[in-house]
């Protein structure tokens, strides 16, 4: 036998290795092209979708004002609000600071709200005694609930003289 003669099996056995080269190339293309077709997908769907961010209420419940009693100020740590009940009514104050936002707090002894932070000062109805803050303390809006329950409402600012009287 000649050289330029190939054994016909040996033949079938290279067309087989060329169809099995081929089929390994073609599962790889479709492979690739599946990522980026699912990337692609899920990209889509993210940039679609609004971004959220879900913040607590800002009108919450303070509970029956026969809970707190007269003259007293009582700190609600998970709303940061002071609820001030003197003979005439209530009042409900921000326990953020005004200087760089601290969470202050009451200090009976001396009947004042004090700021850790900077040492800033502000009377029991808020207003500023000292310290580095330039504002006085915010109040928000409270009002009862039909069923005679406090409602705080912490969108809404009024002015310091205003009382809810009960």
């Amino acid at each position: 036998m000649s050289d330029d003669q190939t054994n016909p099996a040996q033949a079938r056995e290279e067309e087989k290795r060329e169809e099995s080269r081929r089929d390994f190339l073609n599962e790889i293309t479709w492979g690739a092209l599946g990522v980026a077709g699912l990337s692609g997908a899920l990209w889509t769907h993210q940039f679609l979708s609004p971004d959220v961010l879900f913040e607590p209420s800002t009108t919450f419940r303070a509970g029956d004002p026969d809970l707190y009693t007269v003259n007293s100020v009582t700190f609600l740590q998970e709303q940061q609000v002071y609820i001030v009940r003197t003979e005439v009514g209530f009042y409900a104050i921000s326990a953020v600071c005004t200087h760089l936002g601290c969470i202050t707090q009451w200090k009976p002894e001396a009947n004042m709200i004090v700021c850790p932070c900077h040492g800033s000062k502000f009377q029991s109805n808020g207003m500023k005694i000292e310290g580095p803050a330039t504002r006085h303390q915010p109040h928000y809006a409270i009002n009862l609930t039909a069923d005679g329950e406090l409602q705080v409402d912490k969108l809404q600012i009024i002015k310091a003289d205003q009382v809810l009287k009960v």
